[in-house]
């Protein structure tokens, strides 16, 4: 019978903390649903005591989420466990995920511990978390860099304490496969109850290793693996999860191992996760990369029209992306829309599929054919929940290589309407210059980023901006529009990034 692997999935957490992944609430709960379709064993929603921002989104996660664990995380310390127990406590399963680092270089330089002062941190902490619930996972930060001995007593004294999931990260992505294969069996070895527990991986990417050191833990033992959307994390990034999956599964020869994830909502998740940050993957991104499955070489197209098992040792339909079978366009029905959209794995509420039917529509009349890109497109842009703040009414810009550029923006707020107008280098600067007179916010343009979706005179483009708002602010907004006019969807993208930041 083959081995049941658990997903633990930490895009809302460590994915969010790549540098401009951040989301407001209404996406993380729309993440979270997902994640939850998708399959998921377990996600972790948060680092509670981070802010009262995080501690309200891992509270409403736990309370809408019905068929995964939902976890928070914190440090051996009181008010980190006393927060994330609040954010969990009403979750169907809610787990709470600790941690400690127990590498020389951390001990010293971080914490500025002795390494018994950690020892009893972690026997006293895990103990004290106890005291809320048993689903508890202690994690030793920084574990691939310490020492092993040391790092078997950490271990023991976690089990002892109440631990029923250890995690071996290695937190700086350092240790080959190999390394990490004999780290896990050499604790499977030498500690005492290790048997009675989970043993877990959060593999970093910054060697591009993440994945193969996640994979050598399965084969070492480990019962559970830590994975983002995409890979997204901090630094080079998180083991991707489509990709550990569907190495599990295409290779169940090998690895006889399974997950419950529902491959098929790989892709739709992947799109999810790129439409909200605004970072898409590469083009030969393993998995859901456009790329992936495209064939160019004649040697390569001869075999896969012979037989796709010649260079396709997966389907593309395995991971969700569909067959183009309906062709939408102008004179399409409401029927057939939605029917399109269930096939890119899309269930909108009645009111979500009014507002994106509305906009297929006014897209319809601006272009003769409406590819999949292009409702994967729409549908990002249809607001999840929330109040709108303001919204584009129209735009006049007059601009030209021997003048400056004026900007003439009108925009509404409920049934108010605003107009200004101003000068600048350019058709964006001058736009976004006019909104800010409009809202009256202090805006940083951070990133600024153009790219066509779909091929064609007619293709529609995605802008996306990275944005701070505030004088005393660090953190960054990701705003992003779509339009066949790339002037448009600049525009939109700035004033999706300004409603975001009110709505929060």
């Amino acid at each position: 019978m083959s081995r049941q692997i658990r997903i633990f999935d930490t895009t809302l957490r460590d994915g969010e903390q790549s540098p401009g992944c951040s989301m407001n609430l209404s996406e993380k709960i729309e993440v979270a649903r997902q994640l939850e379709t998708l399959g998921v064993d377990i996600m972790e929603a948060g680092f509670a005591i981070a802010s009262p921002g995080d501690a309200a989104a891992i509270a409403t996660i736990a309370h809408t989420i019905k068929n995964s664990t939902v976890c928070s995380l914190a440090r051996c310390v009181e008010k980190d466990i006393d927060a994330a127990w609040g954010a969990v406590k009403e979750a169907v399963d809610p787990r709470i995920h600790v941690f400690l680092a127990t590498s020389p270089i951390h001990m010293q330089y971080k914490l500025k511990m002795s390494p018994e002062e950690v020892l009893e941190s972690v026997r006293y902490h895990v103990s004290y978390t106890k005291k809320f619930l048993n689903n508890i996972e202690f994690s030793a930060e920084d574990a691939t860099r310490s020492d092993w001995d040391f790092l078997c007593r950490v271990v023991d004294t976690a089990i002892k304490a109440g631990a029923n999931t250890i995690n071996i990260p290695d937190t700086t992505g350092y240790l080959t496969p190999g390394e990490y294969y004999d780290l896990i069996k050499y604790l499977r070895e030498h500690v005492d109850g290790v048997e009675n527990v989970i043993l877990s991986c959060h593999n970093h990417n910054d060697l591009g290793m993440g994945v193969a050191n996640s994979l050598a833990g399965i084969q070492a033992g480990i019962g559970q693996v830590e994975c983002t959307i995409n890979g997204i994390g901090e630094r080079a990034g998180n083991a991707s999860l489509e990709e550990i999956v569907m190495a599990l599964k295409t290779r169940k020869d090998y690895f006889d191992c399974d997950t419950r994830i529902d491959t098929k909502q790989i892709y739709r998740s992947s799109r999810m996760i790129q439409t909200i940050t605004g970072v898409p993957v590469a083009p030969t991104k393993p998995i859901i990369g456009a790329n992936a499955f495209a064939h160019e070489s004649g040697i390569h197209q001869h075999g896969v029209l012979n037989n796709k098992s010649t260079y396709e040792i997966m389907t593309p339909e395995s991971v969700g992306i569909p067959k183009n079978a309906i062709v939408l366009g102008k004179h399409s029905g409401r029927h057939a829309f939605e029917a399109r959209l269930k096939d890119l794995g899309y269930t909108l509420t009645t009111e979500k599929l009014d507002k994106a039917f509305e906009k297929f529509k006014v897209l319809a009349d601006r272009k003769k054919v409406i590819k999949d890109r292009d409702l994967e497109a729409l549908i990002g842009v249809v607001p999840v929940s929330g109040p709108v703040r303001y919204t584009l009414q129209q735009y006049v810009i007059n601009s030209g290589n021997t003048i400056s550029t004026t900007a003439v923006i009108k925009m509404s707020k409920g049934d108010e309407s605003f107009e200004r107008a101003a000068l600048s280098d350019g058709p964006i600067n001058a736009s976004f210059a006019a909104i800010d007179k409009i809202t009256g916010l202090k805006v940083q343009l951070e990133d600024y980023q153009l790219r066509a979706l779909t091929d064609g005179q007619d293709a529609q483009s995605e802008a996306v901006v990275k944005m701070i708002i505030g004088e005393n602010s660090q953190d960054v907004i990701t705003g992003r529009g779509v339009s066949v006019d790339i002037v448009e969807a600049s525009i939109k993208a700035y004033i999706n990034g300004v409603n975001k930041y009110l709505n929060n």
